[in-house]
């Protein structure tokens, strides 16, 4: 056998360790049922790997995930304009993926704190811009969809770097979720944390959201051993799967990989009873 097969297999299979590692969420979860696909991608500036700026290989990657929503962060330049950095309209016709409407940050920016939410399924209902707390300015998107299956809060967002900073921002998306009419919610973007037991700055979203259950390693790009980027459901058994969306040419576009997540609303939502009693009963 060649040394580079041997590396190949050799590195094959301390990923799959590193991914089915207790609290990261396993294969066997997923179930492949549903009729609405979330994805969530990190797009680092549309700055890859290689240190290319190329926004149009972002825009390529976006249409092979082929996502009903997808949630992007880092969508805009930091500093300056704030300017936008995708050509939206380009994406809208190779995808049909069009921008919720929010008051971006400048003029010619795409984005809330660099979150920008594209959707090509369903009406957009009610948008909320979501100011978190914390040392570096961090915000998030709260929108909700009627989807043919029925309606769906997504709460879009890119947590800090610093761990106080991520349990105040958990904290603050947990006090506007509860001031909120109950619908199926998800819970989707690049959310910093690598840590899914007792020590994660994310334990203040349980028991209404549960971080190891969306915990599949994203980042980095060539070498996924952390799951930075996550997808959490409420009621819990909205997601039916989650996987990372793994091509080469997403391998070398941004640091993160993208990571879709597949739910079933039509199932959760089939029933006669109450809306509050169906999520609060799937917890």
């Amino acid at each position: 056998m060649g040394r580079k097969l041997k590396e190949k297999k050799l590195s094959a299979s301390i990923l799959t360790a590193i991914r089915n590692r207790p609290g990261h969420r396993p294969l066997a979860a997923n179930t492949r049922a549903g009729d609405t696909i979330i994805a969530s991608y990190n797009v680092h500036k549309c700055v890859g790997i290689d240190k290319q700026f190329d926004p149009e290989r972002i825009a390529r990657v976006i249409t092979e995930i082929d996502a009903d929503v997808i949630a992007i962060q880092e969508a805009d330049k930091r500093f300056g304009q704030r300017s936008g950095l995708l050509d939206l309209d380009w994406l809208e016709r190779e995808s049909g993926l069009v921008p919720v409407p929010i008051n971006a940050m400048s003029p010619t920016g795409h984005g809330w704190h660099g979150n920008l939410l594209l959707s090509r399924k369903g009406t957009v209902r009610h948008v909320h811009q979501l100011k978190l707390p914390g040392v570096e300015p961090r915000g998030a998107l709260v929108v909700d969809i009627d989807f043919a299956a029925g309606q769906l809060r997504i709460i879009a967002a890119h947590l800090g770097l610093l761990r106080r900073s991520r349990e105040q921002q958990a904290e603050a998306i947990m006090a506007a979720f509860e001031t909120e009419e109950v619908l199926p919610t998800l819970l989707i973007g690049d959310l910093n944390e690598w840590r899914v037991g007792k020590r994660s700055s994310l334990a203040s979203l349980l028991p209404i959201f549960d971080p190891s259950s969306g915990a599949v390693p994203s980042f980095p790009s060539r070498f996924p051993v952390l799951a930075l980027d996550r997808v959490l459901g409420h009621p819990h058994n909205l997601v039916t799967a989650v996987e990372v969306h793994d091509t080469p040419l997403a391998r070398i576009a941004s640091d993160h990989l993208p990571i879709k997540a597949h739910i079933d609303l039509a199932s959760l939502l089939s029933t006669g009873e109450p809306l509050r009693d169906r999520v609060n009963q799937a917890i």
